[in-house]
């Protein structure tokens, strides 16, 4: 129970540093990265074929 408490605060402290600009960036620059891994698998099997 400790340690879950304990990994909100981090969460909190990180939150609290970055802002709703730097969880919105952070998410933004996720999805880009697995947009460009599904099309880059994509292409290379159409490559393969």
């Amino acid at each position: 129970m400790e340690s879950s408490q304990e990994n909100n605060s981090k969460f909190k402290k990180w939150f609290k540093r970055v802002g709703w600009a730097g969880f919105a960036f952070f998410t933004i620059k996720g999805l880009i990265w697995l947009v460009i891994f599904y099309f880059g698998a994509d292409t290379l099997q159409s490559c393969i074929k």
